[in-house]
């Protein structure tokens, strides 16, 4: 870990990051998950939690854009592709409308 680096990145597990993954955990567990301190970024850096942004417009590290846009495009492409198995929980709808959400974000990204 870099004290001297600049720069905002994001977590390496893009999907799994910020407040809303969180408020989900714990709408369901009824339980909230602290978070870290130190995190794994997409650019394989160990950076203090609070130099991270699930937002593409705060992201300064050009590997960690780059990362992020490949996770969001191959999150959304297993939304779908996981939709459409017997027995899914999700309506194909809701996962178009999901899976366009992260092609939204990985355009951000990559802009």
């Amino acid at each position: 870990m870099s004290e001297t680096d600049p720069h905002i990145h994001v977590e390496e597990k893009v999907a799994q990051a910020g407040a809303a993954y969180r408020n989900t955990i714990a709408s369901t567990l009824g339980r909230v998950p602290d978070a870290p301190s130190v995190v794994t970024t997409g650019c394989a850096r160990r950076v203090p939690y609070a130099m991270t942004s699930p937002h593409p417009e705060r992201v300064t590290c050009l590997a960690c854009r780059e990362h992020a846009h490949r996770e969001h495009l191959r999150f959304a492409d297993q939304v779908e592709r996981l939709s459409r198995m017997p027995g899914a929980i999700i309506t194909g709808d809701q996962a178009t409308e999901a899976a366009q959400w992260h092609r939204d974000v990985a355009s951000r990204f990559s802009g």
